[in-house]
């Protein structure tokens, strides 16, 4: 969060509206300086905290004032102007499975941040053990700690949503949780959609026997992943593959690496595989080359990929044949629509369904004979 303060050095602001002089080492407060302009504190706090439908000629003067008057705009008095605090909070579990061992989240997390930096938001990350979640909420709740919440990494029955409702604090999911009664706001990404294409394209090429690596099942995402599976494979009358050709955990290269090993030492090993996120695909491609096998003309690998920063997937020709999904732009799309719930709370839910794009790469073709 930046905060407007005077320029380095000076010990007295120069005379402002109303002859009110402010010395750097004291603090003007909120109404003091809605008063120095002449303007309403909910108007002054819009103007320097982003908000949309103040003009920009307002804001620049109003900016330009707080600079000559030493004001300098702190949570508290924002959280008195918009009766809400102007942060979002993002609660992190720790301990056991967690898909927080990928850099999905620092991507996504990224996203958010480019939104509450040019909205002047904060971010609020609280890590607490899985257990302690609730806990967390309405301790954020009680303090006034946040405006809202980001729910990351929902599950089928996933008791957080009923919770944030009860306890009256705005929240988006990203992702979704289907067998939730009650309407909530989401983005999401159209799994189901996304594994459904990428399997179709593997049939297309030719290849019937077909392995999936998916994510931790326990999450909602992963399931409707498995489900545009199976549903391609039905829709070509083929059968759903046996158990230990659709494995389920952590979204690692590690995790990648020893499925592969166990497919590709089977004794009728797949042509080819979907994978749930790039680290997996990665961990796949170790394992073949290992073996002196090369992806695409040994086995046919086709991922999800979240278009990382770190895990780039890009070029004239990609290295993986992938379902891009750009989980910054998620990201940003979250923290706007959490915004907006905050600053109208009594709004109606609204969700957003992103698409992925099939992009071919080199680690797909058909099945040799």
């Amino acid at each position: 969060m930046v905060a407007l303060r005077p320029r380095c050095g000076q010990a007295w602001a120069p005379a402002g509206v109303n002859g009110i002089r402010q010395r750097d080492k004291d603090k003007m407060k909120l109404k003091e300086f809605a008063k120095a302009v002449g303007m309403s504190q909910t108007t002054v706090s819009r103007a320097l905290n982003g908000h949309p439908e103040v003009s920009e000629a307002t804001r620049a003067r109003l900016i330009e004032a707080a600079h000559r008057l030493g004001y300098a705009p702190n949570a508290h008095a924002r959280m008195l102007a918009t009766g809400h605090a102007s942060t979002i909070g993002c609660v992190i579990p720790i301990g056991g499975r967690n898909e927080l061992v990928n850099p999905i989240y620092a991507d996504f997390l990224a996203g958010v941040g480019e939104v509450c930096a040019r909205r002047k938001f904060e971010i609020n990350l609280t890590v607490v053990p899985q257990d302690e979640q609730a806990e967390a909420y309405r301790a954020l709740k009680s303090k006034g700690l946040v405006g809202g919440l980001i729910v990351q990494f929902p599950r089928r029955g996933d008791p957080r949503l009923a919770l944030l409702k009860r306890i009256g604090l705005p929240f988006v999911v990203h992702g979704r949780v289907g067998d939730h009664p009650e309407p909530y706001s989401w983005v999401d990404v159209n799994n189901l959609r996304a594994f459904e294409r990428g399997t179709q394209f593997l049939l297309q090429l030719g290849h019937r026997q077909i392995a999936l690596l998916n994510g931790d099942e326990a999450h909602d995402f992963a399931l409707r992943r498995r489900e545009g599976f199976l549903r391609a494979l039905a829709a070509a009358g083929l059968p759903a593959p046996a158990p230990d050709r659709m494995l389920s955990g952590e979204m690692s290269a590690s995790y990648g690496y020893a499925g592969a090993v166990a497919l590709l030492s089977s004794d009728n090993p797949p042509t080819a595989v979907l994978t749930s996120s790039i680290m997996i695909a990665m961990g796949v491609k170790q394992a073949l080359e290992e073996r002196g096998l090369q992806p695409g003309r040994d086995l046919s690998i086709v991922t999800f990929d979240d278009d990382l920063s770190y895990y780039s997937n890009r070029g004239a020709v990609p290295v993986f044949t992938a379902m891009r999904s750009p989980v910054r732009e998620a990201g940003r799309r979250t923290a706007e629509m959490l915004i907006g719930l905050i600053d109208a709370p009594e709004g109606k839910a609204v969700t957003e369904l992103l698409e992925a794009e099939l992009v071919v790469g080199r680690s797909t073709a058909p099945p040799r004979c």
